[in-house]
C-alpha cells in the first residue's frame, strides 16, 4: 500500500456541518441537469436543524444559518 500523506479534516463543529450541507445543496442545483429533490432535501434538513438546534447556536452560528438558508432559496426558486 502507498503511505499517503493524511489530510486533516476540519474540526466539526456546527458551522462546518451547515456549511456541507449547504454545499450539497448547491451543488446539486448547479449541475447541468439540477437535482431540485436532492437540493430540497438538504434545505430541509437545515430547516430542521435550525427548529432543533434553536437556542444552542451562536450568534455567528444562527447568522450564518439564516444567510445560506436564504441564499439556498432563492437558488431554488430560480431553478425550479
Amino acid at each position: 500500500m502507498k503511505n499517503e500523506p493524511s489530510q486533516e479534516l476540519p474540526r466539526l463543529d456546527l458551522t462546518t456541518f451547515f456549511l456541507s450541507v449547504s454545499a450539497s445543496a448547491m451543488q446539486a442545483l448547479e449541475e447541468s441537469q439540477p437535482d431540485t429533490s436532492m437540493a430540497k432535501h438538504n434545505i430541509d434538513l437545515l430547516e430542521l436543524m435550525q427548529e432543533k438546534t434553536k437556542g444552542n447556536r451562536t450568534p455567528e452560528e444562527d447568522q450564518l444559518l439564516t444567510h445560506l438558508l436564504f441564499q439556498l432559496r432563492m437558488s431554488f426558486v430560480q431553478k425550479k
